[in-house]
């Protein structure tokens, strides 16, 4: 069949930029082939920035910020697409584009997912880039009765499906998930809990920290509080069951202060703490699903403190980066928005119920498409009106 360039546009819940990543998708032989053209990170306008991390929970909105948010992203998500065709696609331009969005809130409900906004007007992009764009890939999958998420899990179960071994694929962005691939069983996926969000809450609340405890230079200093430690570890969201999903609407800056309340102990090991709290949390999903091997990728993999925390904590089962199975670590979010994106492109349901928890697969987003030339008719009719001669 065919190839189609596609270009997928993601940001994650730590608000650090907006990821595009260019692939040629084509399906042959029953298989989707996916050749990665490259990536690139444009960082949000720091204004922008601003305003979506001041919307976001527990804070206060309107609908005016919200409108102004909306346009926004859609106008920065549409300048890193036209960046992207231009850096690199084949030729300058491309066949689709796929937009995330960028999420404000994930509306969850004594575990049921009730519903999930991602803004980011895909308008923008087609008018930037004259591409149709997939948007909006979360709803369906909700409607459906499912979580919404993780949609990285039909990316890791086309991906991992030929390792022979219980694999896990494990995404630390702000929020850690996780999918388990096994050649003798369903495969699995859920949100483990915080990946970097809690770290990043105690960025903002130590002083001189900046945005991030930047390659966990502050947690390897520190050493893990048991106090602390026993209390995050007590969250009632570890121990609900799969299909489960969460975000910064629990894992937030007021969380982690109400955590600390009448603890004693340094910022270092605070955050030595809150390290080992995202490390343990995904080794004992890995360990609780018999996992014979771990793929990661996200931004937390930058984080030296945190990945020899879960490393530690996952042996003697080994921890890999993704670019050993070839997908860029930074760039594995946006190649699956690629992904759902060119499924959707040709009718095919891409989510996992398994995963997700719905009653079925469903298509992930809907597509706009650019202008069209054709004309628009001379007149309308009314049938029954003596007027239009009908």
């Amino acid at each position: 069949m065919v190839s189609v360039i596609v270009i997928g546009l993601s940001s994650g819940t730590s608000v650090d930029g907006i990821d595009a990543a260019v692939a040629d998708l084509r399906l042959e032989g029953g298989e989707v082939l996916l050749d990665p053209l490259g990536h690139l990170t444009a960082p949000y306008p720091p204004a922008l920035r601003d305003e979506v991390l001041a919307a976001l929970p527990p804070a206060a909105t309107t609908l005016e910020q919200v409108c102004r948010i909306d346009t926004g992203i859609g106008r920065a998500f549409a300048a890193a697409a036209r960046t992207a065709m231009a850096e690199l696609c084949p030729g300058g331009t491309a066949d689709l584009a796929v937009s995330h969005g960028q999420t404000l809130y994930h509306w969850v409900e004594d575990g049921a997912v009730k519903g999930s906004l991602q803004l980011g007007q895909p308008a923008w992009i087609t008018e930037a880039t004259g591409l149709p764009v997939v948007s909006d890939v979360r709803a369906a999958d909700i409607a459906a009765g499912g979580q919404g998420a993780p949609l990285a899990s039909v990316f890791d179960v086309l991906w991992l499906s030929g390792l022979g071994t219980p694999a896990a694929a494990v995404n630390i962005g702000g929020i850690a998930n996780l999918t388990v691939v096994s050649p003798d069983a369903p495969p699995t996926a859920f949100d483990t809990g915080p990946g970097n969000a809690l770290l990043d809450a105690a960025a903002e609340l130590a002083p001189g920290t900046g945005r991030m405890d930047a390659g966990g230079e502050r947690a390897l200093r520190g050493q893990v509080v048991p106090e602390l430690m026993e209390r995050l570890l007590a969250e009632p969201y570890f121990a609900r069951p799969a299909p489960k999903t969460t975000g910064k609407e629990l894992f937030n800056t007021a969380y982690l202060e109400r955590a600390l309340a009448g603890v004693d102990a340094s910022w270092d090991d605070v955050f030595a703490t809150l390290t080992d709290l995202t490390a343990v949390t995904i080794a004992d999903a890995c360990k609780a699903h018999g996992v014979g091997e771990a793929v990661a990728s996200g931004g937390g993999v930058h984080n030296h403190g945190l990945m020899q925390s879960l490393r530690a904590a996952l042996a003697p089962v080994p921890v890999r980066g993704s670019e050993a199975l070839g997908v860029d670590p930074d760039a594995k979010e946006a190649y699956l928005f690629a992904l759902l994106g060119f499924l959707t492109w040709h009718g095919i349901p891409s989510t996992v119920p398994e995963c997700t928890g719905a009653a079925h697969p469903v298509l992930s987003g809907r597509v706009g498409r650019p202008e069209s030339d054709a004309p628009l008719p001379a007149r309308l009719r009314i049938r029954g009106d003596a007027h239009s001669d009908v």
